[in-house]
């Protein structure tokens, strides 16, 4: 395996554990194969940060895709690459700084959970903008993204367990989903349900929705109860 280490990294704050990440997703162990094939291959010219920056950069650009699809429904198929420009740079920055042994944990949880932050609001807000869903219901998916964020934030900080994933489902799952939703609206942009017509994305977002949600309280008050029986009262 490729390394590089890292001595212009300096050490400070030696108090600091970084969490222990839980990743156990459908696609997780083909996944972390397929990142340490490439992070051992990246050019040495490459780093962290670049590939931070093209994850951002693309799932802004991905926004942008469905925003004009509102006018040319064939922008949704460069969508799909920024979709997987995004994976490539969200996925492989971190796992690129372990493989060279350039590892700074403090500095990247921040940056890439921050940058996740502003590039939600530029995709479902290019999603709002296109037409294939209802504003609010777009809305809804990123008010329901942010509140399971901060519930993941806050168990990382009080439990040391950072959860990558929710019931097999991660990052790279949802990346999938909104590409075979890109295609299928080529298709079928509207879905029969009970007797009435939707839009597709309406439909798939209200159950995006609601998984979320459900995740959030189930989460919540697993992780309630653990910190109250560590932290009990005697």
């Amino acid at each position: 395996m490729f390394t590089q280490t890292c001595p212009q990294v300096k050490q400070k704050h030696l108090a600091f554990i970084p969490a222990t990440r839980l990743q156990q997703s459908f696609v997780a162990a083909a996944e972390k194969s397929t990142l340490l094939w490439l992070a051992e291959r990246t050019p040495r010219w490459i780093n962290s940060d670049y590939l931070t920056l093209l994850g951002f950069v693309a799932q802004c650009l991905a926004g942008v895709c469905y925003a004009l699809a509102r006018w040319n429904h064939y922008a949704l198929l460069p969508g799909i690459v920024f979709l997987a420009l995004n994976w490539l740079g969200d996925s492989l920055d971190g796992t690129l700084a372990r493989v060279r042994n350039c590892q700074r944990p403090r500095y990247g949880f921040y940056v890439d959970h921050i940058v996740d932050t502003f590039a939600a609001f530029f995709l479902m807000g290019g999603l709002a903008l296109s037409g294939y869903i209802h504003p609010a219901i777009a809305l809804g998916m990123l008010i329901a993204f942010l509140m399971l964020s901060i519930e993941a934030y806050l168990a990382t900080y009080t439990l040391g367990r950072f959860q990558l994933s929710y019931w097999k489902f991660g990052p790279t799952e949802i990346r999938l989903l909104l590409a075979a939703g890109n295609l299928a609206l080529f298709r079928w942009p509207t879905a029969k349900v009970l007797g009435a017509r939707l839009r597709l994305l309406d439909v798939g977002g209200a159950i995006g929705i609601g998984g979320m949600a459900l995740m959030l309280v189930v989460s919540a008050i697993q992780h309630t109860r653990t910190l109250y029986r560590e932290e009990r009262i005697s």
